[in-house]
């Protein structure tokens, strides 16, 4: 049988690359041979995807709890397949960092506008019954998501707003110490730690600490000042940063304000979140003025920050 010469040529190809190897290309085309086809589901691991959920109460509501986060967090593993992708880049160029940012801005505006799904699609009482089978596990306790604001940022910038000058010159460790959320998950009564921060703490703390001295000479604040002493900050990199801070820094989590509002808030009293996270003064920006790119937005902007939002959605 005579092969088509694009075959030849393939064949070719593969004999040179497995030589290269010191492989025997024929045992190669064996298992091709023998291979069965692949499948969608085998290939994403549909069965196993479809079985990770197990709610711990029989109320219906609290599977699309469970699924919502799960997609959340996969959302975030994109996020960060990115901030790694920007990381390794050798040679790192504006129009690479551009796309890898535009990229991380669909999945945090596909992220906040699903958001709706779970708020509007769960019964109040239901989840009001449910969440206490939960403690003291909290979205806080989210690993991925502070990874990407230490990929976005100087680790500086995560530090309580009132400690930032205080602790410019300091270690990453001791700068770890005042990180901002920490005091979002303090009990409302004592200022105490609570079991959900203890536990986060324990998991994450060397793995935060670490990413933060890895990322000091790569993280998005600092490549965004590199290209614009060098005068290559486009106009273009200028927005897609611009859109991650109020992205990360004000649509997210006044999403979940929202929420909060939604289901914890009754009058006269305001019902504590699972873990006791201290989310009244934790989720609005206007209280954290968490900022990535300061330099980037104007005085007046960064006084107003989080308020048009608040203005628009709540107001």
């Amino acid at each position: 049988m005579q092969f088509p010469p694009e075959i030849e040529d393939r064949l070719a190809q593969l004999q040179e690359k497995y030589e290269a190897m010191g492989q025997d290309m024929n045992s190669y085309l064996d298992g091709l041979l023998y291979a069965d086809f692949l499948t969608y589901w085998d290939y994403i691991h549909l069965d196993t995807l479809l079985s990770l959920q197990s709610p711990k109460t029989p109320f219906p509501d609290e599977e699309i709890f469970i699924i919502y986060h799960q997609i959340t967090e996969l959302y975030f593993k994109l996020a960060l397949h990115e901030c790694e992708q920007i990381a390794v880049a050798q040679p790192l160029t504006v129009e690479f960092l551009t796309a890898r940012l535009k990229r991380i801005n669909r999945y945090f505006g596909a992220l906040t506008q699903s958001f709706e799904i779970m708020v509007d699609g769960m019964e109040k009482e239901q989840f009001l019954k449910f969440r206490m089978s939960l403690l003291p596990a909290s979205g806080f306790q989210s690993g991925q998501y502070r990874m990407i604001e230490i990929y976005a940022t100087d680790f500086i910038n995560l530090i309580a707003k009132d400690k930032r000058e205080e602790l410019r010159h300091v270690s990453i460790e001791e700068q770890f110490e005042f990180i901002y959320w920490k005091f979002g998950a303090t009990e409302l009564s004592t200022g105490k730690k609570t079991l959900t921060l203890k536990q986060f703490e324990k998991k994450y703390a060397k793995t935060f600490i670490e990413l933060g001295k890895a990322a000091a000479n790569h993280n998005f604040n600092t490549l965004a000042l590199q290209f614009e002493a060098a005068g290559q900050l486009t106009p273009e990199l200028k927005t897609e940063l611009r859109q991650l801070d109020v992205n990360v820094n004000v649509n997210w989590p006044l999403s979940h304000y929202k929420s909060a509002v939604r289901y914890l808030n009754r009058e006269p009293e305001e019902i504590k979140a699972t873990g006791g996270t201290n989310w009244q003064k934790y989720l609005p920006p206007r209280f954290q003025k968490r900022i990535f790119y300061p330099s980037l937005w104007s005085k007046e902007e960064l006084e107003n920050w989080g308020k048009a939002w608040v203005d628009s959605v709540l107001g």
